[in-house]
């Protein structure tokens, strides 16, 4: 976080600079309000550029093994470029290297952990086991040490279902 801030402050200070250059190179004909504005669109650039940039930062973090599954994508009144380029906000990876696949009655089970990256203050990261039944197409939530599966979270999920590809693919 304190980089963050000190990135921030350097790019205000730094188009605050080149505005006062261009001011002088001007002979002081541009007004002295444009160094402070600069200041400012310094600033929202690089708070902009930081947003966006946030995803792919996470993605290139990640090992080679690790799949997207989902992303959430927001448009936010405060933030009006984005209705233009929506942000992304959290995404939801499943790293291939970590299922356990297994046959019980005939039917395809995979367990695997869905990690669940969010944009926020501080990046949060949420996991939870999953026990996917690849021939129902059906995934449900393991909960506590026992790993017993939660019922009631059951979730029938369509065949073109990318957590569905990504744990039940055969590759």
């Amino acid at each position: 976080m304190i980089w963050h801030l000190v990135a921030a402050a350097s790019a205000s200070l730094g188009a605050a600079g080149v505005a006062l250059l261009l001011r002088m190179l001007s002979g002081k004909r541009l007004p002295r309000w444009i160094i402070p504005v600069c200041a400012g669109l310094g600033l929202l650039a690089y708070q902009i550029n930081y947003e966006y940039d946030w995803y792919g930062n996470k993605r290139q973090q990640l090992p080679e093994s690790a799949q997207v599954v989902s992303t959430d994508e927001s448009r936010m009144l405060w933030r009006p470029w984005t209705y233009l380029y929506p942000l992304t906000t959290a995404f939801s990876v499943v790293d291939r290297d970590n299922l356990v696949k297994s046959r019980a009655d005939g039917e395809r089970l995979v367990e695997f952990i869905l990690y669940r990256f969010e944009m926020q203050y501080r990046d949060v990261l949420t996991h939870q086991a999953y026990l996917m039944n690849c021939s129902a197409r059906e995934s449900v939530p393991l909960v506590g040490d026992s790993r017993q599966p939660d019922v009631d979270r059951l979730r029938h999920l369509a065949s073109d279902d990318p957590q569905l590809e990504t744990v039940c693919s055969e590759g």
